[in-house]
């Protein structure tokens, strides 16, 4: 089934979170499939451009939509503590009865989302992240008693409740730039893929999806759906075509 929703940046223009949340219900009236927004703490070196914070917002859109998907695209986990996203994304998942999709990935550009802020940009580092992150949230959305030590990351005895609306979890889409070849190997692990060429050039040509989606099928072990997320530009707008193949 192939669905349609929009896509937009949480700085700049589109910054403002009433504005953003105005523009999801209009997208919801005008018959989107869903409503995704980026993840950035200060996308450009300057940080003149203001901006909004992804999982504040999020909860306002949830709110005052009540059919499309809505969710990250993406969000970097790897500077943002596993056990709040847990908390966050549970939170809107309720709010929004179920609609939530939560897209990570490593965070670009590194030089400005971790640099700055004297984090380590090292992507062996990130993904060492990511992965401990995800595996963090989805035992923790479990709602049973979890505990987990990793190289960056430990947790002790935790529980959190509630447990997700959805089940058996939130779906998980990861972003990679093709043709690394590691972040489809960790998307075959979960619910899908948000491929692009870089962070600068998110378009790809046809007989690349064509090869991202074979080596995903070859390293996918579930038997559940997967989602191939195509991005595209506009001029005053990305829009994303959400192809699920079933």
């Amino acid at each position: 089934m192939t669905r349609y929703g929009l896509y937009l940046m949480n700085f700049g223009e589109t910054a403002d979170p009433k504005m953003l949340t105005s523009l999801a219900v209009d997208a919801e009236h005008a018959g989107w499939d869903g409503f995704f927004l980026t993840d950035t703490v200060m996308y450009h070196k300057t940080g003149e451009e203001p901006l909004t914070d992804v999982f504040t917002v999020l909860p306002a859109i949830a709110v005052k939509t009540s059919r499309m998907r809505i969710g990250t695209t993406i969000a970097a986990l790897p500077r943002r503590s596993p056990w709040q996203v847990a908390r966050q994304t549970v939170t809107i998942d309720h709010l929004s009865d179920g609609r939530l999709t939560l897209g990570v990935g490593l965070g670009d550009p590194p030089d400005v989302e971790y640099t700055t802020f004297g984090e380590n940009s090292d992507p062996v580092v990130r993904g060492e992240k990511l992965d401990e992150a995800l595996d963090i949230i989805t035992g923790l959305w479990t709602g049973n008693e979890f505990s987990y030590q990793g190289r960056h990351y430990h947790v002790n005895k935790a529980r959190f409740r509630p447990i997700p609306k959805q089940q058996p979890r939130i779906p998980i889409w990861v972003g990679g730039s093709w043709p690394n070849r590691i972040p489809f190997r960790r998307a075959s692990r979960w619910d899908g893929v948000i491929p692009v060429k870089d962070y600068a050039t998110i378009n790809l040509e046809p007989h690349h999806l064509q090869e991202i989606n074979s080596y995903v099928e070859k390293h996918r072990t579930l038997k559940t759906g997967f989602d191939t997320v195509i991005i595209g530009n506009g001029r005053s707008q990305v829009d994303s075509e959400n192809r699920r193949r079933q």
